[in-house]
C-alpha cells in the first residue's frame, strides 16, 4: 500500500499535471465567472430582466466557488496532505523530516527554484537573517548546504503530497463544498440586488403570453 502511494507521489506526470493545479482553477474560474455572464447578457432572445438575473447568479456562483476555493479548500486539503504524509505515510522520512509544516517546505521550494545560488541565499538572507535563529529552526544544517548547490534537492515525495492533496481538494471541493456555499449564498444576494423579484415578474408575465397563446 505505502509502496503504491509513492509512485503516485513520485510520478512524473502528476507532476507535471498537479505543478499549477490551484493556478488552473483559478483562472479557468475567473474565466467563466467573465465569459458565461457575458455570453447571457448579449443573447438576444432573452428578455432584459431575465438577461440581468441569470448572468448575474451566473457571475455570483462562478465567485462564489473561487472565494471558497481559494480561502478554504485549497489552505485545509494542502495542509492537511502535507500533515497525513509526515505523520502517517512517511513518517518523516523521504524530505519529510526537514519541514515541520507545508509553509516551510514551499518557501524552501521557492527557494531551490532559483537557478541563481546567489539570489537564493541573497533572498534567505534578506527573509530570515543568518543571525537570527529563525533560519536555524526553519532551515537545518542539510536545507542550507542544499541551497548553496547547483541544483538543490527538492523532496520529490513532499511535492507529490502537497500537489496530490492540491487535486483532490479540487475535485472534491469544487463538486461538493463550493456549489453548497454558492447555493446558500446566492439567493439572498440576488433579493438584495432586487434581481429575484423582476424574474419573477418576468416569468409570470411569460406564463400569461403562454396562456393567451
Amino acid at each position: 500500500m505505502i509502496g503504491a502511494v509513492q509512485k503516485i507521489l513520485t510520478n512524473s506526470h502528476l507532476a507535471s499535471i498537479a505543478q499549477n493545479t490551484t493556478q488552473s482553477v483559478a483562472i479557468e474560474t475567473t474565466l467563466k465567472s467573465i465569459g458565461r455572464p457575458g455570453f447571457i447578457l448579449v443573447d438576444n432572445d432573452i428578455d432584459s430582466d431575465t438577461k440581468q438575473y441569470a448572468a448575474a447568479k451566473e457571475f455570483l456562483y462562478q465567485a462564489t466557488c473561487l472565494a471558497v476555493y481559494m480561502a478554504l479548500i485549497v489552505p485545509v486539503f494542502k495542509k492537511g496532505g502535507f500533515k497525513l504524509a509526515k505523520e502517517k505515510l512517511f513518517k518523516n522520512t523521504n524530505g519529510f523530516e526537514h519541514f515541520k509544516n507545508v509553509k516551510e517546505y514551499m518557501h524552501y521550494r521557492k527557494l531551490a527554484d532559483n537557478p541563481s545560488i546567489n539570489n537564493r541565499l541573497t533572498t534567505l538572507e534578506k527573509e530570515l537573517p543568518a543571525s537570527s535563529t529563525k533560519v536555524k529552526e526553519q532551515y537545518d544544517t542539510v536545507l542550507q548546504e542544499e541551497l548553496k548547490k547547483e541544483n538543490p534537492e527538492k523532496f520529490v515525495y513532499v511535492k507529490g503530497a502537497v500537489e496530490l492533496s492540491n487535486i483532490i481538494g479540487s475535485v472534491l471541493g469544487l463538486a461538493i463544498l463550493a456549489p453548497q456555499v454558492s447555493h446558500a449564498f446566492i439567493h439572498p444576494a440576488l433579493r438584495f440586488l432586487g434581481l429575484e423579484d423582476k424574474n419573477k415578474k418576468a416569468q409570470n408575465q411569460q406564463k400569461q403570453l403562454d396562456t393567451k397563446a
